[in-house]
């Protein structure tokens, strides 16, 4: 298999700028997402890696060797497509065999390769049906089985899930990791979808604007994410957001809603009177009778089966507190809540960069967040 490297890849359309310099190295068998909105620059920097969109500066390297100017074909990558790409008038079989036709592969290898993967994706007894008799997991898994049977380096995963229903999107999601373990692959998987993109991946790559905001494990963006923008991206619920400022002791932060909350000690590089936008996950707000030192006026529950979020307001700000709890409040009630100073995050207020923990602080340097 292979190792992709991207070194100071960008790309415009015209004037128009829409991948900005990345650079990004993916190790041989190793499954990457890449997340974002739509319109990130998530799909063009795969389709630049299949060799399907041109660079307009920098360079992508596959197994140690440059493919900017190398066709698709020669490549040794295959792509499965958001909308399958099968050919309707082709059965099943002749979809998965046709580029082992188109290379002069012989009929008898055909079919057995043509069985052997069909085995593999559970699609054996489909394999004299066209497309249009197919369910859309069904084609999804002819689609794999096309890109499989060329045996690549790479494999390229371009929304694959996004046309099927909910249920059928989870069991195609341990599919493709199963079929990955399987086949030892280098994968690289585009998706919006966080859920899908934290239960597939080693390693998430998150972009925004056609930058790269964060490299790292699900857990690594999850619990200490770079900015703003992926700590509300990453995770469901969402992560709440206040505004406020470092209070004058540099120990804790003064919300715009009137509330004082105690930091992490061990946060710096943030003066007394700074902006900071405040980070608090659902399941780290915990309702309290005693010792709450945060209110929330309720507005409604969202009931989870499992578990159920208690939607309000802090302020003009929503809010949203996941809780076990059985019995809602009344509308408009105040719930209390205890805010653990360790699991809240806070970010610069001007450019939404984290602000950063310094590795060790000595009790007497508790006032860490002024400058030096």
């Amino acid at each position: 298999m292979a190792d992709i490297n991207i070194r100071k890849v960008a790309k415009a359309y015209g004037k128009t700028q829409v991948v900005h310099g990345i650079d990004l190295d993916i190790l041989d068998r190793e499954f990457i997402v890449i997340l974002g909105p739509s319109g990130c620059g998530k799909s063009t920097l795969l389709r630049m890696i299949a060799g399907l969109e041109a660079i307009s500066s920098g360079e992508i390297a596959i197994d140690g060797k440059v493919v900017n100017d190398i066709e698709p074909r020669a490549r040794g990558c295959a792509m499965v497509f958001q909308n399958y790409a099968l050919y309707p008038h082709m059965t099943v079989a002749q979809n998965i065999g046709y580029a082992l036709k188109v290379a002069g592969i012989s009929r008898a290898e055909r079919d057995q390769r043509i069985a052997t993967v069909a085995a593999t994706l559970d699609i054996s007894d489909y394999l004299d049906r066209k497309p249009g008799q197919l369910s859309g997991g069904q084609r999804q898994r002819v689609a794999m089985g096309r890109a499989m049977i060329r045996e690549p380096k790479v494999f390229l995963f371009d929304e694959p899930l996004s046309n099927l229903d909910a249920k059928l999107r989870v069991q195609m999601r341990l599919e493709i990791r199963r079929l990955h373990q399987r086949l030892n692959a280098t994968s690289v998987f585009v998706t919006h979808d966080q859920v899908e993109a934290m239960t597939l991946a080693d390693r998430l790559v998150v972009m925004n604007a056609g930058h790269v905001e964060q490299v790292g494990s699900a857990e690594e963006l999850y619990e200490r994410p770079a900015s703003k923008y992926v700590g509300g991206f990453i995770g469901s619920p969402h992560m709440n957001f206040l505004k406020g400022q470092i209070a004058d002791d540099g120990c804790s932060v003064v919300l715009e809603a009137g509330p004082t909350l105690p930091i992490n000690p061990r946060i710096g590089r943030a003066a007394p009177g700074a902006a900071v936008d405040i980070g608090i996950r659902p399941e780290h707000a915990r309702r309290t009778g005693e010792g709450a030192n945060l209110t929330v006026r309720y507005d409604f529950l969202e009931e989870l089966g499992n578990g159920r979020l208690f939607h309000g307001r802090v302020g003009d700000s929503d809010f949203i507190v996941q809780s076990a709890d059985k019995t809602p409040p009344a509308f408009g009630e105040e719930i209390g809540l205890r805010i653990d100073p360790f699991h809240i995050h806070l970010f610069d207020g001007e450019t939404g960069v984290r602000l950063q923990e310094i590795a060790s602080v000595a009790p007497a340097r508790t006032r860490a967040l002024e400058p030096a």
